[in-house]
């Protein structure tokens, strides 16, 4: 088969626009699936497919000159053999395509007429785009049908978030609010019922492991949350709520452009932080007014545009509430010991935020404990000029832990420039990047130069711009360096057990080198951050200088529960026992090669505990 038969024969016989029409009127009370729906799979081919370059030239060929009517292009793309695979490059080249300001409306027109009319995937790839460009209010439902089809949803949503972010909002929770405690809140919010929004918004778990950063923005902007505040102004569960998207959107584990991305973030932080004191003082309450408060001081609710002392007066406003002796007392009551554990969080951290001004010149570091119910990590905040870095220039991932930053001394100046990391993307550096920058001191001044970060930062298309070299007065340079240091107001014994554990093994690697092992990573257990894990890799010869295929280490883990006794005495003890006591004999297999643990009759561990 020719390559334009093939494509004629999988174009749609119908347009892709009154597919989804006919499939949306066919779901149960006009309500699509979870996941929304998907197109064909084209067949595999006996004939090669163009290459990238090939393809971006023949793209390119059929945009250029736009075509005043969809036939042609269609004919264009069949001709040069694109297909839906390449409707990516497609978008790509329309949201590149020079066109004047008097050519804007046959664009448009153009685009109108592709997404309502067009059969294959380019056709309405190229509609959705242009759409994008210069899509105005009256195409608004046309792209809510076609978001939609998997393939669609993210064109459609970035051009629906430039026309109207609600309409953006309902298609993408639709295709991607996934987990079964979602579905009654997508279901209210496709079919308008306002009464029933509020009723589910208020109702479902919003756990890290129920909404994430982007989640928590599509829900707040699909249930028009400032609105919601409005009309129920005395309603503390829509209040708590509200709350508690924005601690979801501002998460060290998400996005940072979900919060700076959401239009509607400094009303809702108004609304939430006047009104608190309506509030009953639970320990949920005041761990999300804490929350609130460490973003407000030193996360990414920074960044947002506040007018002039805005920021701070809220602050200060949570600094007085949670101050109050009701709120003093939110964990007394507390139950069970990962009620306890967050109680505990409350106390160590319960002052943070109000304890040092919320704008400030120079550096300023702090580290930050989130809350252990959301599973937040413990980072260094780095601020600068009164602006946090990471999440400024960065935003694929928290910044360090103290261990790796300050104790290791990382941030302290040396006349020898260092280059240091500070935050490696969530899916690892290999994967989408981490941040770095270059230290050294210069007489009486320290600088910070020379950044290194991915070549464009998240919600942006274009190039990350240059970052600018920082100096810094050493003297407080140094002192600001040495406090952060020797804090340890943030740890906790678990925390601080690890800590000393490590030190110990630093300073003797005998112990574990004895036993063919080194040492791996050590720290609180995720889901108990009550116990110190302690990982180690076995390695066969290893103490005699005579690895045995060192490539296929098996992965040991120890967890050490914190039996109440002072940190220093817990790791005491357990360097003795690693010193007397070969660790293989109580630890636990937990990677690494299977071949060569069970090979070496370690039993390899059940994935289902």
């Amino acid at each position: 088969m020719s390559a334009p038969k093939e494509h004629d024969a999988l174009a749609f016989p119908t347009s892709l626009y009154d597919h989804a029409l006919r499939l949306l009127r066919d779901s149960p009370g006009g309500v699509p699936p979870r996941h929304g729906w998907s197109l064909h799979q084209e067949p595999a081919t006996g004939e090669g497919p163009l290459s990238r370059e090939d393809a971006r030239n023949a793209v390119g060929e059929a945009l250029a000159p736009l075509p005043d009517d969809p036939v042609t292009l269609h004919h264009r793309f069949v001709r040069l053999g694109i297909r839906d695979r390449h409707s990516r490059l497609v978008r790509s080249a329309v949201a590149e395509l020079p066109l004047p300001a008097g050519q804007r409306g046959a664009a448009r027109s153009l685009g109108r007429r592709l997404a309502r009319t067009g059969t294959t995937v380019p056709a309405v790839a190229a509609g959705i785009a242009l759409l994008t460009r210069f899509g105005e209010p009256e195409d608004v439902p046309c792209l809510s049908v076609l978001g939609l089809f998997r393939e669609f949803t993210g064109p459609a949503v970035d051009a629906l978030d430039v026309l109207d972010r609600r309409s953006a909002a309902v298609v993408w929770l639709t295709v991607h609010a996934r987990r079964d405690e979602l579905q009654p809140l997508v279901r209210a919010l496709r079919t308008g019922n306002r009464p029933a929004v509020r009723t589910e918004l208020v109702a479902f778990p919003a756990s890290p492991r129920s909404v994430g950063s982007a989640a928590a923005r599509r829900i707040a902007e699909a249930s028009r949350l400032p609105e919601l505040l409005d009309r129920h102004p005395f309603d503390t569960d829509l209040l708590a709520r509200a709350g508690r998207l924005l601690v979801r959107m501002g998460s060290s584990r998400g996005e940072p452009t979900d919060l700076l991305d959401y239009c509607d973030a400094l009303g809702v932080y108004d609304s939430v932080v006047t009104r608190a004191g309506l509030l009953p003082p639970t320990l949920d309450n005041a761990a999300m007014l804490l929350s609130l408060a460490l973003d407000l001081s030193s996360g990414t609710g920074v960044l947002l545009d506040w007018p002039p002392g805005r920021r701070t007066a809220l602050l200060e406003s949570l600094g007085r509430l949670l101050d109050e002796p009701r709120w003093a007392a939110a964990g007394a009551a507390a139950s069970g010991a990962e009620q306890r554990f967050r109680a505990d969080w409350i106390r160590r951290t319960g002052r943070q935020p109000f304890k040092r001004p919320a704008t400030s010149d120079g550096l300023r570091i702090e580290v930050v404990a989130g809350d252990p119910a959301d599973r937040e990590p413990v980072e260094t905040r780095i601020i600068v000029d009164g602006r946090p870095v990471v999440p400024a220039v960065f935003g694929r991932g928290p910044a360090h832990s103290p261990e790796y930053l300050l104790d290791n001394g990382l941030l302290r100046a040396g006349t020898e420039p260092r280059e240091v990391q500070l935050a490696e993307a969530h899916c690892t550096e290999g994967c989408c990047g981490a941040l770095y920058v270059t230290v050294r001191r210069d007489a009486d001044q320290v600088v910070w130069e020379n950044w290194r970060r991915p070549q464009t930062v998240p919600g942006s298309h274009g190039p990350a711009p240059e970052l600018p070299a920082h100096r810094f007065d050493a003297s407080a340079y140094d002192a600001e360096t040495a406090r952060a240091e020797a804090d340890r107001s943030w740890s906790w014994p678990a925390r601080t057990t690890a800590r000393l554990i490590k030190a110990g093994l630093i300073e003797k690697p005998e112990l574990l080198s004895r036993w063919d092992a080194r040492r791996g990573w050590i720290s609180t257990g995720f889901d108990d951050p009550d116990t110190t894990v302690v990982t180690f890799l076995y390695v066969p010869g290893l103490a005699a200088g005579r690895p045995e295929r060192a490539e296929e280490s098996v992965q040991f883990r120890w967890v050490v529960p914190d039996d109440g006794t002072p940190p220093r005495a817990q790791a005491a003890a357990a360097l003795r026992r690693l010193a007397e006591e070969d660790p293989k004999s109580y630890a636990r297999v937990c990677g690494g090669s299977r071949e060569r643990a069970e090979e070496l009759g370690f039993p390899w561990p059940d994935s289902t505990r």
